[in-house]
């Protein structure tokens, strides 16, 4: 599973397409927590991230909405910028 950016100790992940991952998502750990999000409405699908981590992992998808789709659709992974 590729990794995509660190940023405040939090790693964000995704991993490559199949039938099993159809709408486009990352992973994050943050510690010993973990989230899976809706790359399109930040929505935390499943996992424990806290409140303040959640709040800057959904500010950074936001930022990189464009360029998360784009790897989703061509499994062409690359390293973004951290949130600062």
């Amino acid at each position: 599973m590729p990794v995509l950016a660190r940023f405040y100790g939090m790693v964000v992940k995704m991993y490559l397409q199949g039938k099993e991952h159809g709408m486009a998502h990352i992973h994050v750990i943050y510690g010993e927590c973990a989230g899976v999000i809706d790359v399109k409405t930040g929505q935390m699908l499943e996992g424990d991230l806290p409140a303040k981590a959640l709040t800057m992992v959904r500010e950074w998808t936001a930022a990189n909405r464009d360029a998360l789709l784009e790897m989703w659709e061509t499994q062409s992974f690359r390293q973004l910028l951290p949130l600062e």
